[in-house]
């Protein structure tokens, strides 16, 4: 399978179908259709027929999607069939609570580290992790060998930090600052900011 021919609109979809077949399988359902499914994430069974295509052949006509199997299938294609250690490059609010966050580890990841700048921050404990000092991020992530970071710093130092990232080996950066990255095309960059989500919803709204 060669992941670049993959739209990444079907790949932003995998996740929510996998979050929603493993909420199923702990509720005890072991079989569903596409029918089912799509009523459950509010896509159309079509569409959810084309996306699981485009991996292989996952359902049997008539009998549908054994659960644990397209769990299985699905955890292997996003690759979090074994457990991602993450960086967090900021201690502010956001960079606390998703420190504290229990819910990484049943979904691929784990936090191994955490850095801020800020001297009074730095060697405090959060959920059991000291606050390193950015100053030494790109040696610290050299050894550790982690390839995932969440960026929670304010959008002013956004892309000095992802630079140092990138410098570091970073391919993975999920970016809480409200501006958009510049980085090489072989790091992968994913966006969350709540601004743009609530001016998505509010076009929507009366």
């Amino acid at each position: 399978m060669n992941t670049q021919k993959i739209p990444d609109i079907i790949v932003s979809r995998l996740p929510v179908y996998l979050r929603t077949l493993q909420r199923m399988s702990v509720s005890g359902i072991t079989t569903t259709s596409s029918q089912e499914l799509g009523e459950r994430v509010g896509i159309s069974a079509a569409q959810i027929r084309k996306d699981l295509s485009q991996f292989g052949e996952f359902g049997k006509q008539g009998t549908g999607y054994y659960i644990p199997f397209l769990i299985d299938k699905l955890r292997t294609i996003l690759k979090v069939d074994r457990i991602w250690d993450v960086a967090v490059i900021g201690m502010g609010d956001m960079g606390h609570a998703i420190v504290r966050y229990q819910g990484f580890g049943d979904r691929g990841f784990q936090v191994a580290m955490c850095f801020d700048s800020d001297p009074t921050k730095i060697g405090q404990k959060v959920a059991g992790y000291e606050v390193r000092d950015t100053r030494n991020l790109i040696k610290d992530l050299r050894e550790s060998g982690i390839k995932v970071v969440m960026l929670c710093v304010p959008a002013a130092a956004a892309q000095e930090v992802a630079d140092k990232l990138v410098e570091a080996g970073v391919r993975g950066i999920l970016n809480y600052a409200p501006i958009s990255l510049s980085v090489p095309a072989e790091v992968k960059v994913q966006y969350i900011d709540p601004a743009i989500g609530l001016q998505r919803m509010t076009y929507y709204l009366p």
